[in-house]
């Protein structure tokens, strides 16, 4: 076990809005929340990355940018180009998911070309990189597969879901990806994490980022847990 205070806690979190109709004050909203919960990023559709750095250029909040989200079925050069613009735009963080479709046809080098060229660009910007699986559509063997390919081509983070397909994260899917590949790239939980119980077993899982639209619910029970406990810290 490990003790956490509530400020580490709150850097795991990136609060999302990746709602079709999320508006100009809805964001206004989910930065101001992130900036006042010190959350580590702001998850949010890659086109309002430009709004979301503005809102948020005084503070420590990343803004992170999805990519092809929520299918993953653009050709790599339109993920390329939606990379590059987010990234132009302010973007400081990409999430993009992979094109299921020539996983399942077993055309692994597409993948792999795919995951290299979208890293290649957030490695040359400072950009912090994340691969979404959408677990949800995969075998066993699919993930592994897909873990083997991400610890050739080292992204920052490999995801497990983009929240929108029928199942979100599942502990057995972070402990999996984080079996496979260790400490050479790191896991996120997204998707049906709601609170605090939740929170805490994926990290005790392996999981070092986790997206939610429940990150205030989740750090205020955290905050009571505390308080009841009379500590500081927080062991998971």
């Amino acid at each position: 076990m490990k003790s956490y205070s509530l400020l580490e806690l709150s850097k795991f979190i990136d609060h999302t809005n990746l709602k079709p109709d999320a508006t100009t004050t809805m964001m206004e909203k989910l930065c101001k929340e992130a900036s006042d919960y010190n959350f580590k990023m702001v998850a949010i559709n890659q086109v309002q990355s430009k709004l979301c750095a503005e809102l948020l250029k005084d503070t420590k909040v990343d803004i992170g940018a999805a990519i092809a989200f929520p299918l993953g079925q653009t050709t790599i050069e339109s993920k390329c180009f939606e990379t590059q613009n987010a990234i132009e735009n302010g973007a400081t963080e990409i999430d993009y998911v992979i094109n299921i479709s020539e996983l399942k046809a077993k055309n692994l080098e597409y993948i792999k070309n795919e995951m290299t060229q979208i890293v290649s660009i957030c490695r040359k910007h400072n950009v912090i990189s994340k691969v979404i699986f959408e677990n949800c559509y995969l075998t066993e063997e699919e993930k592994i597969t897909l873990c083997k390919i991400a610890v050739q081509v080292r992204p920052d983070f490999i995801k497990t879901s983009t929240g929108f397909g029928p199942s979100g994260a599942t502990l057995a899917d972070v402990e999996l990806m984080k079996k496979h590949v260790g400490d050479i790239v790191k896991v996120k939980a997204a998707g049906g994490i709601r609170n605090a119980e939740t929170f805490k077993k994926m990290i005790a899982a392996g999981a070092e980022r986790i997206g939610t639209s429940a990150g205030i619910a989740i750090i205020e029970e955290l905050k009571q847990e505390l308080k009841n406990s009379q500590k500081d810290f927080i062991e998971i």
